[in-house]
């Protein structure tokens, strides 16, 4: 019998004194009172059939109890409604918070307070050389601070996911490792943000996400995340100062990524107007700051609403202060403690737009799109300005301008970033969730990709023709890669014009050059993209190829971008096929994006069984070519290569 209890939109929750248990459509979870604090006894998979998915014994907790308190709430505004729990281990020294969410394959974990297992592991001494069953020596129960679950397969595949950031420094962004494990492993240890373990033969797991700087960039460099114990299938979530995700899914790989993405979006939900928009910023073509003012942004704004731009954005120059990255500083400009540097840095420059920026604001407006500005938070004194750049950033959001590339931020201790937090949740609280922040990962020491997981898109890249550094195959490398852990919507993909520089690419059979415009802008329809140069210097037979698929897209992107993003095909290399399946949110069709690279097969199979149900049509949309549907194949024909296709599916 459960004497306590909460409801809400599926999700539930219910308790006593020795055992806790929370559920909605999805999943169900249980914990009971363990020697060490709360201690997971089951997590079930619901469906058609359930699937146990972990199972463990007696706890042996006597003496302790729990205190659970809930509440309905946000945990952002930005976020869905969910309950939260409140949960203490009397007796175990044990405070955790929970957050569970309609429709969420899991539940999110923070320990507020209690003994938290150290970062290094304690290492067991066994016999080597004579045949023994040593792995029992490596078997573990769970342990202080940890979420432990002991899976019920034997035949499980464990996957690390270890990402990158500082793009300027790195173009590989996911790496990945897996395990099939064996008793006689020993224990596992893992640092990182993405984890998965799955039985091989069901194809059901659990996925993890630790919402967390990836390990370079967080203060405790040494601290383990996930420890598996082969022996026992025993999987550790370490908690501590970061929440955890672990989330329940079915259909493999596929399954894996619509999981991920799901519970993303728990924390920032998809918001059409808002998210997933067409973004200029002329910084791509490398005048840097150099050509910023008043009349040229006038032009930006016009040639931007021909070609089909939501949100016309000024990079570093537009303010009164200089930069380092500033044509107009010589290396001599400002990268922290703008406040000290001048109390007016962060104001309009009064030469480039005597006029105020208003006029450049309000010229986008009467265009019907929105507006955005560069910006570097104050990272001295571990952001201990966080509110004064908050509560200037809300200014010009007053103002009409909601858009804000966060760039030049260093978070280089634990208080740096809690002052960033509190930065953005003033600026989201004060604009009801309308302020979206696209942050840069480019370089320094930032939060990443699961850092601050609700404030807007991550501003992935920079590359440039300039530096012979930019090739479409290889930003669709990125997004196809980052997609299977990253909601795609998330990213800031990029497109240059590739008729820049065409050169530097002689005889380059992969060069900008020899895609069509329209197939550069495919490369970005599935993410946010970036239209990474000034729109008003494109050439017109450019704009004028780009703009039918520009307009298309933005018909059909709400449905698209509010399903579940799959990639599809093989890990784009420059000469194979490949591409992205958009599974409608409900289930009812979708879409897919092909691309046939440099390869002399015109055609490709795609099988839809695990991505799409029910009787589907096909009808193309974009891109060149035919596709048919046959007996749950979409079979398609890209005549030329470096071209795409885009298809959407119905039901019949």
């Amino acid at each position: 019998m459960w004497p306590a209890s909460i409801e809400f939109n599926g999700c539930y929750a219910s308790w006593d004194e020795k055992e806790l248990k929370v559920g909605n459509t999805e999943f169900e979870r249980v914990w009971a009172c363990g020697d060490k604090g709360l201690k997971a006894t089951s997590f079930v998979l619901k469906g058609t059939p359930d699937v146990v998915l972990a199972l463990d014994g007696n706890p042996g907790g006597d003496g302790k109890t729990l205190e659970v308190k809930a509440v309905k709430g946000r945990r952002s505004v930005v976020g869905s409604e969910g309950i939260r729990l409140d949960v203490s281990v009397k007796g175990g020294n044990q405070h955790l918070e929970f957050w569970l969410y309609p429709k969420a394959g899991g539940v999110l974990m923070q320990q507020i307070s209690g003994d938290v297992e150290s970062g290094s592991s304690k290492k067991t001494t066994v016999t080597t050389g004579a045949e023994s069953d040593t792995s029992k020596a490596l078997a573990s129960k769970s342990t202080a601070g940890t979420d432990t679950l002991k899976f019920k397969s034997i035949h499980l595949r464990v996957n690390e996911f270890e990402l990158m950031d500082q793009t300027d420094r790195h173009d590989e962004l996911l790496f990945e490792r897996e395990w099939l494990l064996m008793s006689n492993e020993p224990v596992i240890e893992i640092k990182g943000c993405v984890l998965n373990v799955e039985d091989v033969v069901t194809g059901c797991g659990v996925a993890y996400i630790k919402f967390a700087p990836l390990p370079h960039a967080r203060h405790d460099k040494e601290a383990i995340d996930f420890k598996v114990r082969p022996r026992g299938g025993f999987v550790s979530a370490m908690l501590g100062e970061f929440p955890v995700a672990a989330i329940a899914y079915r259909g493999g790989r596929t399954g894996f990524t619509k999981a991920m993405q799901r519970f993303q979006r728990c924390l920032r939900n998809y918001r059409p107007g808002r998210d997933g928009l067409f973004l200029s910023n002329t910084w791509g073509d490398r005048s840097r700051d150099a050509r910023i003012k008043e009349a040229f942004l006038l032009k930006e704004v016009a040639a931007g609403a021909k070609l089909g731009v939501d949100i016309v954005q000024i990079d570093d120059g537009w303010q009164k202060g200089r930069s380092q990255n500033s044509s107009a500083a010589n290396g001599k400009g400002v990268w922290n403690g703008y406040w000290a540097a001048d109390p007016e840095f962060w104001d309009a420059d009064p030469v480039r737009f005597p006029n105020g920026i208003d006029r450049v604001v309000d010229a986008a407006k009467k265009n019907g799109m929105h507006f955005g500005l560069w910006f570097g938070p104050d990272s001295s004194d571990s952001a201990k300005n966080w509110k004064r750049d908050a509560d200037h950033l809300l200014t010009f959001y007053k103002m009409g301008i909601n858009y804000f590339k966060i760039d030049s931020m260093k978070t280089h201790d634990r208080a740096s970033l809690d002052n960033q937090r509190a930065m953005f949740d003033r600026m989201l609280e004060g604009s009801d969730g309308n302020m979206v922040f696209d942050l840069d990962v480019t370089a320094e020491i930032r939060p990443g990709y699961f850092g601050l997981p609700d404030i807007g898109p991550l501003f992935v890249e920079n590359r440039y023709t300039d530096f012979h550094r930019y090739w479409p195959h290889k930003t669709l490398r990125n997004l196809w890669e980052l997609s299977l852990v990253v909601d795609p919507v998330r990213l800031r993909i990029e497109l240059l014009n590739n008729t820049r520089n065409v050169t530097k690419y002689k005889d380059d059979p992969l060069a900008p050059s020899l895609y069509k415009p329209d197939a550069l802008f495919a490369v970005t329809m599935m993410a946010s993209p970036l239209a990474w140069f000034e729109v008003s210097n494109l050439p017109e037979d450019y704009a004028k190829q780009m703009r039918p698929l520009v307009a298309a897209w933005k018909k059909q992107r709400a449905r698209m971008h509010g399903g579940s993003i799959i990639p599809v095909g093989k890990v784009p290399d420059g000469v194979c096929w490949t591409g992205f399946a958009s599974v409608a949110s409900d289930d009812n069709g979708g879409y897919v994006l092909l691309f046939r690279e440099l390869n002399e097969s015109s055609s490709f199979d795609l099988h839809l069984q695990g991505l799409f149900e029910g009787r589907l049509k096909a009808s193309v949309i974009g891109g060149r070519g035919k596709a048919k549907l046959d007996d749950g194949t979409l079979e398609v024909n890209i005549p030329e290569k470096l071209d795409y296709i885009w298809v959407k599916l119905d039901s019949r």
